[in-house]
């Protein structure tokens, strides 16, 4: 059960990732509040923060449930390789990031890191 946790954490470090790059404070700053439910510009804008605080919090919560059974090394370095494998698919597949196929290798490296440190255990 631990390890579900410790995915779900990493799912929810993915989503605060994204929410964190399309974050604009100023724009967040310079909403008028007093006209706020009148239009929706103000919701879309407050979504990336709403987003960042919400998984940011799921993040650590899940996290720290699987920290009480999984070795912290491991479940650190497990956390972090799924968060960035997950980070990297995204980038390609939906923000059309430039792939360099070199880089699918790399995280072959980081997957086999990862099935080591949880069959090492």
């Amino acid at each position: 059960m631990a390890w579900i946790y410790l995915i779900t954490a990493a799912l929810f470090e993915i989503a605060w990732t994204f929410s964190l790059k399309y974050l604009e404070m100023k724009k967040v700053a310079s909403i008028n509040w007093a006209h706020f439910f009148n239009n929706s510009e103000g919701i879309f804008t407050l979504l990336p923060l709403i987003g960042y605080i919400l998984f940011g919090l799921a993040n650590v919560y899940c996290f720290s449930v699987a920290l009480k059974s999984i070795p912290t090394a491991t479940a650190l370095a497990s956390w972090m390789g799924i968060s960035l494998v997950g980070i990297k698919l995204i980038e390609i597949s939906i923000l059309k990031q430039p792939v360099n196929y070199l880089q699918f290798v790399f995280i072959v490296f980081i997957l086999v890191g990862i099935i080591g440190l949880k069959a090492a255990k």
